[in-house]
């Protein structure tokens, strides 16, 4: 498990900040929620909510594995499992066995339950649909164009060439597509990716197969936004991350290079940032909580040419509640982060609860484990949510 450095709780304020060995000024994120939804007691406050889920998680293998699977399993009753290891978990037989990892990584008291997935290539066929619906492990079938993000070199260069037969059994076994949601072309803008992906492929993807469910993943921008609400509810779904709802691309390069805040789908402009916030804070159930927690020990993230993505797992929600209380939307929390996503895919809910408590902790500096350390967000700053099982 991750030994944590610097965890010292000291006054309550909360900061959003850029995280990274450059120093810089805070910049101070304020305002009260709801209280409907809150017991106060001795000047304090406190939330009790259904367990969420994490609808897009990562969590490697090997070491890294069993020093990250805890922190999730402390907060969320599942997850759905990312497949882009190496080599990827293309069949079943290779996300069963990486589901008996997992459970071996837990901590013996642990309930958590991962949700795999299949990584999408060109050669997938349609019986290995059917093998991973009929396995009762495999929830969706993760859709990487290739060269997209971290480990995407095996996935999908023609979509519609080859592809076509493995979604028509996806659609026939109610198996949902999951879209990191990216063209690859280098000659269109890495700002503006995500925009050309719902133009050129998702749009006509939804168009040719209107009753495939379909989880557009860690969306960053206007346009998704508004696609996912044009589409028809319960085919079409988001998942937001928290560093999409409180970082924009600023937040890459104040007071320095900011390498703890690179991520793919990269930060946007802040007109984007607040049409995530309006999305989620707004009670539509097309969108729901997915993490896109990412680790990468240090040395992979400060050096020439850093991985992209964000541990976030150890302050998620946290994050979210603050996002939701700037809002004055905190009765609107526990759909995001509990029902949303269980019922896009058809799921029951989780019965525990957790508890979310209005008060101050300190988030560590890193996390160490046997090969390296890990930072993960808002690294050595106060956050004023403080998450616990009920």
């Amino acid at each position: 498990m991750l030994a944590s450095k610097g965890t010292a709780v000291s006054d309550c304020r909360v900061t959003r900040t850029l995280f990274s060995p450059c120093k810089i000024s805070h910049i101070p994120v304020v305002s009260f929620g709801r209280k409907s939804s809150l017991k106060a007691y001795s000047a304090k406050m406190e939330l009790s909510i259904t367990r969420p889920d994490d609808w897009h998680l990562h969590l490697r293998d090997g070491d890294v594995l069993k020093a990250v699977v805890p922190h999730s399993a402390h907060h969320f009753g599942r997850a759905i499992v990312m497949p882009n290891l190496k080599p990827p978990i293309t069949t079943t037989a290779a996300a069963v066995a990486y589901r008996e990892e997992i459970l071996k990584s837990l901590p013996a008291d642990s309930d958590f339950n991962p949700l795999m997935t299949l990584y999408l290539t060109d050669t997938t066929s349609p019986m290995e649909i059917k093998l991973a619906r009929e396995s009762q492990v495999v929830f969706g079938v993760k859709l990487y164009p290739a060269g997209a993000t971290t480990n995407s070199q095996d996935g999908v260069t023609d979509l519609f060439g080859k592809c076509l037969p493995v979604l028509q059994e996806m659609v026939e076994h109610n198996m949902p597509l999951l879209v990191h949601g990216e063209v690859t072309n280098p000659e269109v803008d890495m700002f503006d990716r995500e925009k050309v992906f719902i133009e050129t492929v998702l749009s006509p993807l939804v168009q040719k197969f209107p009753r495939l469910k379909v989880v557009m993943e860690h969306v960053t921008t206007m346009d998704a936004v508004k696609f996912v609400e044009s589409c028809t509810e319960g085919f079409v779904a988001a998942t937001v991350t928290p560093q999409h709802l409180v970082l924009n691309r600023n937040s890459l390069f104040q007071g320095g290079l900011q390498p703890h805040n690179y991520c793919l789908p990269v930060l946007k402009r802040e007109i984007h940032r607040e049409a995530l916030v309006s999305a989620v804070t707004s009670g539509s159930k097309r969108f729901f909580l997915g993490t896109d927690s990412a680790p990468h020990d240090r040395r992979r993230k400060e050096c020439s040419c850093g991985c992209a993505g964000i541990y976030n797992a150890p302050v998620a929600l946290s994050v979210y509640a603050k996002v939701f209380e700037k809002a004055n939307a905190l009765d609107k929390l526990e759909a995001f982060t509990s029902f949303n996503g269980p019922d896009f895919y058809g799921l029951p809910r989780n019965n525990s609860k957790i508890k979310l408590k209005k008060a101050p902790w300190k988030v560590p500096e890193s996390f160490s484990y046997a090969s390296g350390d890990i930072v993960p967000m808002f690294a050595g700053e106060m956050l004023d949510w403080l998450p616990s099982p009920l």
